[in-house]
């Protein structure tokens, strides 16, 4: 795998106590074996401090909040947009909040907590499914909504609840109209036009800025205890084993009896459920926290697992086109593919709540790889596409930006430091595809209509010869 071009970060000095510095700070594990992804957006902040190095970037960090509010927001990676991951809303929809309404009827409180809430598209989701749920209720309620993230920048888009295309992407246009009213184009997400959300849903949300890591050394302040319902979703999938654990605990611990604890498809592990009941809910797995007068969960027994076969015939797969972007490009079926279990498959191997990595159509290419890389394999993605994106992040028709969208994804896919076998579905090989692969620092391989089973023995070939 090349490196990005761009000076080593192990030719500057002072740049290993810098990285050291960060990630115990913000607890981006995440960069511990991407040098290079790191220094290329340290370097950012370096030309914007007019500092010459990691060393004196290092000073200049001592100067105050002001500059390490600038640099967790180019570090942090804030894709995010309305109801992601539609199993897990399904389960809000139809098991969790119905029965957090019917638990809290008498005293008519709820307390949600979205933790590491980027831009806000999560909280606010929450927030409308709950305008829904209590409808002429509502009023009767007291319903808190907290939005919180490390980034100040992400925090203040949260606030304005203005939104471009790309964070409405899953919505139909009936549910954008209910939702949301149009607003005139301006510079970033909304260049093109965006939405605004309507105030019912607005003013059901408050967002504060806060490091999830608080929640281990006892910073975290008074109040942020009692949830009904928290989510942390793609989160812990930067930080290590050790603070991941950490977190859930404290999480769980800030749930009432009977509350509910939702994180990423990539997430889950066999320890949570010595301290949160796991809950297989279709399509996705959820946490609970046992109603007082139900005894504690007790850590699973669990003998080695059998030894799974690193090949599985194709026919019992098949290949589906990723709803979300890998690494936030544009363009599903120009960029990102991934390999999922066929219905058949699906129905015959149940989810074992305490351990899988569910797969579903909002899980990306890159959530995947990180729970792969997390458990201490070598994943290696395979995209198919034609090269010839169509649509950009914004969600506007438009080949030219669509294509810069790709590329500078691809670019960021290569920093991250993954193996890539790009396949070229085209009729004719495409020398858009072939560009896409060579930023990526993918293998690119030529199959033209090729079906699961050709797909199969292709990829095969190429992960024995890579």
């Amino acid at each position: 795998m090349r490196r990005p071009s761009g000076p080593s970060p192990h030719a500057d000095p002072g740049y290993t106590a810098l990285k050291a510095r960060i990630i115990a700070r913000t607890g981006h594990h995440y960069y511990a074996d991407k040098d290079d992804l790191l220094f290329d957006r340290l370097r950012r902040r370096f030309k914007a401090c007019n500092v010459a190095d990691a060393a004196a970037y290092d000073a200049r960090l001592d100067d105050g909040a002001g500059e390490w509010a600038a640099l967790e927001a180019e570090i942090t990676i804030g894709e995010t947009f309305f109801f992601r991951y539609a199993e897990q809303f399904a389960a809000l929809r139809e098991t969790i909040l119905p029965g957090l309404v019917a638990a809290r009827g008498t005293e008519r409180t709820l307390r949600v907590w979205s933790a590491g809430c980027s831009t806000g598209a999560e909280p606010y989701s929450v927030a409308i499914l709950l305008h829904q749920l209590l409808g002429p209720a509502l009023p009767d309620w007291r319903v808190s909504v907290v939005g919180t993230d490390i980034s100040i920048a992400a925090l203040a888009t949260a606030r304005a609840a203005e939104f471009g295309r790309w964070a409405l992407r899953t919505l139909p246009v009936e549910e954008r109209v209910r939702y949301f009213h149009r607003v005139p184009a301006s510079p970033g997400a909304t260049r093109e036009g965006g939405y605004a959300l309507r105030p019912e849903f607005r003013r059901m949300v408050r967002f504060e800025r806060q490091n999830l890591m608080s929640l281990l050394d006892g910073s975290m302040p008074e109040g942020f205890d009692g949830f009904d319902l928290i989510l942390c979703r793609n989160v812990l999938i930067y930080f290590s084993a050790e603070t991941v654990a950490g977190i859930v605990r404290a999480l769980g611990r800030r749930l009432r009896p009977g509350g509910w604890l939702l994180i990423g498809h990539a997430e889950p592990h066999p320890a949570f459920a010595g301290w949160l009941e796991a809950v297989n809910l279709p399509g996705t797995v959820a946490y609970r926290r046992p109603p007082e007068s139900a005894p504690a969960p007790q850590p699973e027994t669990r003998g080695e697992p059998p030894p799974s076969s690193p090949l599985v015939e194709a026919s019992s797969f098949e290949f589906r086109p990723a709803a979300d972007m890998l690494l936030e490009a544009s363009g599903a079926s120009a960029v990102a593919e991934i390999v999922r279990p066929a219905p058949a498959a699906k129905a015959a191997a149940p989810i074992d709540p305490a351990s899988a990595v569910v797969m579903t159509p909002d899980l990306t290419a890159e959530d995947v790889a990180l729970a792969v890389r997390r458990g201490g394999g070598t994943p290696v993605v395979v995209l198919l596409t034609d090269g010839r994106a169509n649509v950009d992040r914004t969600g506007t028709p438009g080949r030219p930006r669509a294509a810069e969208d790709a590329r500078a994804a691809a670019l960021r896919f290569r920093a991250a430091g993954y193996a890539a076998i790009l396949i070229d579905t085209a009729p004719r090989p495409q020398d858009s595809a072939r560009a896409l692969a060579e930023a990526m620092g993918a293998r690119y391989l030529p199959l033209p209509q090729a079906d699961a089973r050709k797909l199969s023995a292709a990829v095969r070939a190429a992960g024995e010869a890579a």
